[in-house]
């Protein structure tokens, strides 16, 4: 049977929206466009036969434990959890070089400095991973970069207890139509990038695992100069089990790879 969560989808508008992050300068300041909260059925990818591959759904979920005790905002995991998710692409998908770039924990607490995303986005318009790829690597690299296959892919992971609330769930692409689509900016306070929301549509299947766990891990794609679609994804507001309360924390690490020529 299938689950039903609350997501909160965007909206399209004639002017250009935007998420402003860190407002005014307050860390964890918000402001963002309109959402609209839909109901909508999601599927447990571990109660039925999903068919997901990363090649052609954009996401993949597998079991990958860390030696990581604590992420901490020290930060001295951050050579031994970068060896490992470059490893994890690896082996996944055939990752020949891997920049990790960006770690995100998010909290889901209403005074948490990054709580977990409740709108339907991807990371990346297709001219912000453009200019992303040039703010990591220089112009000249990038450039070099351009010739061949890169792609930006995220990966997401449990902390501390299984995920029974605030799951994330993905849209499976082939249920996206393009005009589901909204360029979206996005503020921070010493940069500007863009990123993608996405508008309702009934036809859109979400697909989620249930109860993750800190030994596991999504790993999705954001942008892909050869064509892999960018997965829209977000936080879903349901819960698993109302007798468990642990709190969602978990961590999003976000990469830069190369393929093989």
């Amino acid at each position: 049977m299938d689950q039903i969560a609350t997501v909160n989808y965007h909206v399209h508008k004639p002017e250009r929206q935007a998420f402003e992050l860190d407002a005014g300068g307050i860390v964890g300041n918000l402001i963002s466009p309109e959402l609209v909260s839909t109901q909508m059925a999601v599927r447990d990818v571990r109660r039925f036969d999903a068919g997901l591959s990363f090649p052609k759904n954009s996401v993949s979920f597998a079991k990958f434990p860390t030696v990581v005790q604590s992420f901490d905002a020290q930060r001295n995991w951050l050579a031994t959890y970068d060896a490992e998710l470059s490893q994890l692409l690896a082996t996944e998908i055939g990752a020949e070089e891997v920049i990790v770039f960006d770690h995100t924990v998010r909290e889901d607490d209403p005074n948490a400095d990054r709580a977990p995303a409740r709108n339907v986005h991807s990371d990346y318009s297709v001219d912000g991973a453009k200019k992303r790829l040039i703010d990591i690597l220089g112009e000249d690299k990038a450039a070099e970069w351009s010739k061949g296959h890169y792609a930006f892919i995220n990966i997401w992971r449990p902390i501390g207890a299984a995920i029974n609330s605030a799951p994330l769930g993905f849209i499976r692409p082939t249920s996206v139509a393009e005009a589901d689509w909204i360029l979206l900016d996005l503020i921070y306070p010493d940069r500007k990038g863009q990123i993608m929301g996405l508008a309702a549509n009934p036809d859109h299947d979400w697909l989620y695992m249930s109860k993750m766990t800190p030994d596991e891990v999504a790993f999705f794609n954001i942008f892909d100069n050869r064509g892999l679609p960018s997965i829209a994804h977000s936080a879903l507001d349901m819960v698993e089990d109302p007798n468990i309360h642990t709190v969602r924390r978990s961590i999003e690490s976000r990469t830069l790879v190369r393929y093989a020529a």
